[in-house]
């Protein structure tokens, strides 16, 4: 990611990465390889510009799903994963393991490279 406000993507740490999500914790099937979450809040204009990104990079690769969540809607699980802004977008890989997040609007190109990492 960028420097320009945005936090970089990070592995592991009492920030919430490392845990592992499942389909009933995110209300969602998670995909085959890997999946792409989003928090996001009803007014958040990057959050716009977010889903578009992640929905073609799970678009592009097979096995990938992404899976947009209302921070505001799902308290419990924000608070639990230490989100503290929209869009924070977290990793997972094909258990459910976070392996990478990164807080603000990301890249096409930050996307795919993390999530290449991932699998």
């Amino acid at each position: 990611m960028n420097s320009d406000n945005r936090d970089k993507l990070t592995t592991g740490g009492p920030d919430g990465s490392g845990d592992r999500l499942d389909a009933s914790r995110l209300g969602a099937e998670l995909g085959e390889r890997a999946t792409l979450v989003q928090f996001s809040s009803a007014f958040c204009q990057p959050c716009r510009a977010t889903r578009r990104t992640l929905a073609e990079v799970a678009g592009m690769v097979d096995g990938v799903a992404h899976v947009e969540i209302d921070a505001e809607a799902h308290l419990p699980l924000v608070r639990a994963l230490g989100i503290t802004r929209t869009p924070t977008v977290l990793i997972l890989d094909a258990g459910g393991r976070v392996v990478r997040r990164a807080s603000g609007q990301p890249r096409t190109v930050d996307v795919v490279a993390a999530l290449g990492r991932a699998m």
